[in-house]
């Protein structure tokens, strides 16, 4: 396993660099692999990082870069995502007679920080701070909300379930044929009359009641 530390009694007004490396095996570690989390890591995680101290307040900042594999929110099929974000810290020290919870002081005992709700305010004690668990919400941060292959993506047809990108039922490229992508799908999409259609129609006849 990696070990993200940085020693506070080292750090200085002067930003001091850091890099680390992630693997897929320590995100499996942490995040596990399920059906509701379909992520494959492609590259490692890397962590550009500079950390200052300005009297007691630590202050940590720097991007994040990796390539994972996701499930696209409209076409179900998997592409490779370019991870690249930045992040931000803030650590002041926690007083002895500063109470937090239970989660905080777990933290506190076993990484030397507890992050606020935010993640970019938190506390940290002792001499060794430990950011694994840092990275990884930075990591789940960047992700994407609804990955998409492609800002353009067709997505699936809702009626006989063909990839409209131009995959055919086979799973074939039908793009290969020399054919568009409305080629993997001749479906026609069905559109929901508004409610208030009939109170259209009806308008006719009553007017014509009226002048009668």
């Amino acid at each position: 396993m990696p070990e993200f530390q940085i020693q506070i009694e080292r750090l200085t007004d002067e930003p001091d660099r850091f890099e680390f490396a992630a693997s897929g095996h320590w995100w499996v570690e942490r995040e596990g692999t399920t059906q509701d989390k379909p992520c494959v890591v492609e590259a490692p995680f890397l962590f550009d990082m500079v950390a200052s101290r300005c009297r007691d307040e630590v202050l940590i900042e720097g991007d994040i870069k990796g390539r994972v594999g996701l499930e696209c929110s409209r076409c179900a099929r998997r592409y490779p995502h370019v991870l690249h974000d930045t992040y931000r810290l803030v650590l002041t020290p926690a007083k002895d007679h500063e109470s937090t919870d239970p989660e905080g002081e777990r933290g506190l005992a076993q990484n030397g920080v507890c992050l606020g709700e935010d993640l970019e305010a938190g506390l940290y004690r002792g001499p060794v701070i430990r950011l694994d668990d840092f990275l990884g919400e930075a990591i789940a941060l960047a992700m994407p909300i609804q990955p998409l292959c492609d800002e353009a993506c067709l997505g699936i047809c809702p009626h006989c379930g063909v990839d409209r990108n131009g995959v055919g039922r086979n799973g074939t490229d039908v793009r290969e044929k020399g054919q568009g992508p409305a080629a993997a799908c001749d479906c026609e999409d069905e559109r929901i009359e508004s409610p208030f259609a009939v109170l259209a129609s009806l308008k006719p006849e009553l007017g014509s009641e009226e002048g009668e």
